[in-house]
């Protein structure tokens, strides 16, 4: 009958200047899809190189043909908020509906036997059906393409896209794309890049096909597969069919068509009775717990099998912190012995490279986790048992290699350097000194700390015998980092940190889940201790510092304002009114005022560690990464003499009307 197409999407784990690598995916996945039947594949963002037309670059598809380009399109509608500066690379495409000639490269021509291809905004019409294609952000945007396109009968949409991972954003992209075919009819595909292309980002696969609204075949969103082809069979006739009852009115009332290029191929063939197409399935999405286990554990596979190292160190305190990134170290080891039990074998080999051994093969993630894992709890003496025993019992259930320092004597030797040149010896306050002296010393503490790291991040695999160093790991969690409330140049610096974009809220609902997925019991001790920094005296060995304390703010507010801050846009003065009615059952305006006020002064006297924070795994939409995500100054006029008046007057204001209420 000539109405069912068989069509293919894709997830690469494509790496930045890789083009040995990142050809060989390409082509691989071209094999999958033709062994699996499909007329017609699709890649994803920037898989083919940007062009250059009339001396300006474009972030362009090239869509071809049995040695042949078809079409140049160049991508009209560009990333340039939050994390992206996509016009800071390329120019967007204007000239809506118009193509203009393009000509060859001769290395292209020889290969072709083409002078000139289209270049510009327009569809193919082969003999039976019409495709169209998005780019990425273009699904995104108000004004999508695919409106017109599906408006002036195109019936196949295709979106090669480069779409990052952030916690509960999948549902967000699965609904606009089912939206998509859903308005006026119609098949959806989507490619996504997927893993770790050498910066902050994951970008998480989930290719899918839909048509007329429905999802009827999807890949994974975490996966360490390098390479992933979605094929799907579907029926021409039931987007013409659809569109026949619901959209036939809107279509005959446009002006402009699309320019449409003719292709002498057909996607179907004339013997298609029996072929069966795909049906809508549901998607199930990952809680944010899940997400936290497989994001960060494949970004940090992915970084370091590309990074040529031997494994990770991390400092483990014991906190809820540090076991976060332990944990997803942990999870990584798991989805590492599942790959090589699925016969992944570029995933066995890079193992055994990462490893040193060519012979190697993972018998389980503990057994892993020792090769690739080192852990070291490094006390002082203002460390208790309780936490010692915490680092010491998650270590041992997740088999990482452990070691114990104490960093006594090189605090008291760096004190000891500095009573020599001043005649002073530095007090904490629990022993008489003041304020400067206890945030000195407790900062000495922090630092050290990180010398130490990688001290033996370096030379840990040499004093074991193997070749190679260790990547350290940072446990700085994004609300910590907002507040600036660690020590700059401590043990949050550090080569990379998968929780950097993570909130202590979340953290908390992870270790929970971790506890019981992973069966790592010493969790729910971790879990039910106050978290500490534990840099001040103990007093009768007991806890005297605890981080909320210290803060003077609870971590479960600092999500509310830290989401308030970078997604709604508020200063002091619009935060303050919003929060007196998010808050209005448990604080009073006063009381609002006073937290405001506190955050954007600590906010504002700590934003210059933002310019040194260690480079963290983007997962949440408020955080104050310095990098490329928040730009914002370092120095700020930390009195806000202005905004904190406003709050004044609002509250004296509400106290008025109060005693005039009670007369």
């Amino acid at each position: 009958m000539g109405r069912k197409v068989t069509l293919s999407t894709c997830s690469l784990n494509q790496w930045v200047l890789d083009f040995e690598g990142n050809a060989k995916r390409i082509l691989k996945s071209i094999e999958v899809a033709k062994a699996n039947g499909a007329k017609y594949r699709l890649g994803p963002e920037l898989e083919i190189w940007p062009i250059m037309h009339h001396n300006v670059r474009y972030n362009c598809r090239v869509l071809f043909l049995n040695r042949k380009i078809l079409l140049i399109r160049p991508k009209m509608l560009m990333a340039n908020s939050g994390i992206y500066r996509e016009m800071r690379w390329f120019s967007p495409w204007s000239r809506l509906r118009q193509v203009e000639e393009y000509f060859l490269p001769r290395m292209i021509q020889e290969v072709t036997g083409q002078d000139t291809v289209p270049f510009g905004d327009c569809v193919l019409s082969t003999k039976d059906t019409c495709i169209g294609t998005e780019i990425c952000a273009e699904l995104w945007n108000p004004n999508s393409p695919h409106i017109q396109m599906g408006l002036d009968g195109v019936e196949i949409f295709t979106n090669s896209s480069a779409s990052h991972h952030e916690l509960r954003k999948a549902d967000q992209r699965v609904n606009l794309i089912k939206s998509a075919t859903t308005k006026s009819g119609g098949i959806y595909l989507y490619a996504n890049q997927r893993g770790c292309d050498g910066d902050r980002l994951y970008y998480d696969g989930c290719a899918m096909v839909a048509i007329n609204g429905g999802v009827v075949a999807r890949g994974a969103q975490f996966s360490l597969d390098d390479v992933e082809v979605i094929t799907a069979t579907l029926d021409l006739e039931d987007v013409r069919s659809y569109r026949g009852e619901l959209c036939q009115p809107l279509m005959e009332g446009q002006q402009k068509p699309c320019y449409r290029i003719k292709v002498d191929f057909s996607l179907s063939s004339s013997n298609d009775v029996y072929l069966p197409t795909h049906q809508p399935i549901q998607w199930m999405f990952h809680t944010p717990e899940e997400e936290i286990s497989l994001g960060p554990a494949c970004w940090l596979w992915d970084y370091l099998r590309r990074s040529c190292q031997g494994g990770f160190l991390l400092p483990l305190s014991g906190g809820v912190d540090s076991s976060s990134t332990a944990c997803i170290v942990h999870s990584m080891c798991v989805l590492l012995c599942q790959a090589v039990e699925d016969s992944n074998s570029q995933v066995l080999k890079d193992v055994r490279r990462v490893v040193g051994d060519d012979s190697y093969t993972p018998q389980n993630p503990k057994e892993l986790c020792a090769r690739l894992f080192t852990t070291c709890y490094m006390a002082s003496e203002n460390s208790s048992q309780d936490t010692f025993r915490r680092a010491r019992d998650l270590a041992g259930e997740i088999g990482s290699t452990h070691v114990n320092i104490n960093i006594d004597v090189a605090v008291k030797g760096i004190l000891g350097i500095f009573s020599v040149v001043t005649g002073r010896w530095p007090q904490f306050c629990a022993n008489g000194g003041s304020n400067r002296e206890n945030l000195a010393l407790q900062n000495v503490q922090a630092r050290v700390r990180m010398v130490l790291a990688y001290l033996f991040a370096q030379l840990s695999l040499w004093a074991r015998g193997r070749p190679g160093g260790l990547l350290v790991l940072g446990s700085a969690n994004v609300d910590e980092s907002l507040t600036g409330y660690f020590t700059k140049y401590d043990c949050s610096s550090a080569d990379i940190n998968p929780i950097g974009g993570i909130s202590k809220m979340d953290l908390k609902s992870f270790l929970a889940y971790c506890a019981e997925q992973f069966q790592l019991t010493s969790l729910r001790g971790i879990l039910a201790a106050p978290p500490t920094a534990e840099l001040e005296p103990l007093k009768d060995g007991r806890l005297s510092q605890t981080d909320e304390s210290d803060m003077g703010i609870m971590y479960s507010e600092l999500s509310v304002i830290g989401r308030l801050r970078k997604i709604s846009k508020c200063g002091p003065f619009s935060m303050f009114c919003k929060l007196i009615h998010l808050w209005r059952d448990v604080l009073s305006p006063t009381q609002v005022a006073q937290k405001v006020k506190h955050f954007f002064r600590m906010y504002s006297v700590n934003r210059h560690k933002m310019t040194t924070v260690t480079p963290s795994y983007h997962a949440e939409s408020y955080s104050p990464d310095d990098n490329r995500f928040d730009l914002r100054p370092f120095l700020y006029n930390t009195h806000w003499n202005w905004q904190f008046q406003c709050i004044d007057n609002q509250v004296t204001q509400h106290d008025d009307l109060l005693i005039d209420q009670w007369r």
